[in-house]
């Protein structure tokens, strides 16, 4: 299926651990996190343990994997929990390349998952106002990737392409009308969205190597603080009022257990509003920024779903057509809670 999780092969596997000098490997286990087209392994040696990971198509490009990882030696070395990367045998090289293919090794760092507490929440914030103080001296000749989730053409490319994606997808079947006003509907509100923006003077905004995707998938936990931050394939430079705004939209979004369609249109607001206090507490934000907020969080949301659903037709393994229908429902509730959220963002 073109949505199975990739994973190593045997002598895969092994031509890659030859480069490394781990001493005897007791167990070597797949780690299903992350993305799926990525495969990790959870590698335990006599001298501790190592998360092996195949960059995945696509997130492959040497130099944008030479960037990343001088950025995290960068945050090392200013004490930010960030996992070491490992060093091939013979080079000492953090990026391995074989066969067309990039592979990278990194110390294992334990840690549980986001426990969705308002406490978890708000040293998330603290962390990556922290995150923001520990980039701004970082240089290197490496190039960052490039492009957002803000004002992007290839959302709205995404957008237009998606009726055509999801045609033939059963559950869209009796629905093609209500897809077509619903990509309608995503791109006017996206359009809007990013002028809002713009014309709150977003190409003034001084700009920082942002951490590009701030999720509470991407860091592990102990007890309430951060233990360890996560997967900076996405680190770009941009203001950083974009990684706030994405990161409050992540860590207030309401799932459920059942599908997509069916998820609560509303946000909780408490951990939006806590996890920007702990922001605040160690980095400000100016306030045409703050008024920016919701409108980056409509772009966020829109963009973050339509990519992918306008590549495969599917967010994942979920249909994209529940996805979309999601996505409008709390698009909507951002643009008629607007008001209200700027009454404390500004505040």
């Amino acid at each position: 299926m073109a949505h199975d999780r990739q994973t190593f092969a045997p002598d895969e596997m092994a031509m890659v651990l030859s480069h490394y000098d781990l001493g005897v490997i007791q167990s070597a286990k797949e780690y299903p996190r992350g993305s799926r087209k990525s495969p990790k392994l959870l590698l335990v040696t006599e001298r501790g343990r190592y998360l092996l990971k195949r960059r995945a198509a696509g997130r492959d490009d040497p130099d944008k994997v030479a960037f990343s990882h001088a950025l995290v030696k960068h945050l090392r070395e200013r004490g930010f929990p960030v996992p070491a990367l490992v060093g091939t045998r013979d080079e000492g090289d953090s990026l391995l390349q074989l066969n067309g293919r990039v592979y990278e090794l990194f110390r294992y760092v334990a840690g549980n998952p986001y426990d969705e507490s308002l406490e978890a929440t708000m040293h998330a914030g603290k962390t990556l106002a922290r995150y923001h103080r520990a980039v701004q001296e970082f240089r290197t000749d490496w190039l960052p990737p490039k492009g957002s989730f803000h004002d992007s053409p290839a959302v709205r490319s995404g957008l237009n392409a998606i009726p055509t994606t999801l045609s033939s997808h059963d559950s869209v079947f009796g629905h093609e009308a209500e897809l077509l006003s619903i990509t309608q509907e995503l791109y006017e509100h996206y359009d809007e969205a990013a002028d809002a923006v713009n014309a709150r003077g977003y190409d003034e905004w001084a700009v920082e190597i942002v951490h590009g995707d701030w999720h509470p998938g991407n860091m592990r936990f102990r007890g309430h603080k951060v233990a360890v931050v996560l997967d900076l394939d996405a680190a770009r430079r941009q203001p950083r009022i974009v990684d706030v705004a994405n990161a409050m939209l992540q860590f207030s979004i309401l799932r459920g257990r059942s599908a997509p369609s069916e998820w609560p249109a509303f946000f909780d607001e408490t951990r939006m509003r806590r996890f920007l206090t702990g922001y605040l507490l160690r980095r400000q934000l100016g306030e045409q920024q703050r008024r920016a907020v919701p409108d980056l969080m409509i772009e966020s949301l829109i963009a973050e779903s339509v990519v992918p659903i306008a590549a495969t037709g599917s967010f994942g393994r979920i249909p994209g057509f529940g996805v979309l229908q999601m996505v409008r429902r709390k698009v909507r509730w951002l643009i008629e809670n607007t008001a209200q959220l700027l009454g404390w963002l500004v505040e």
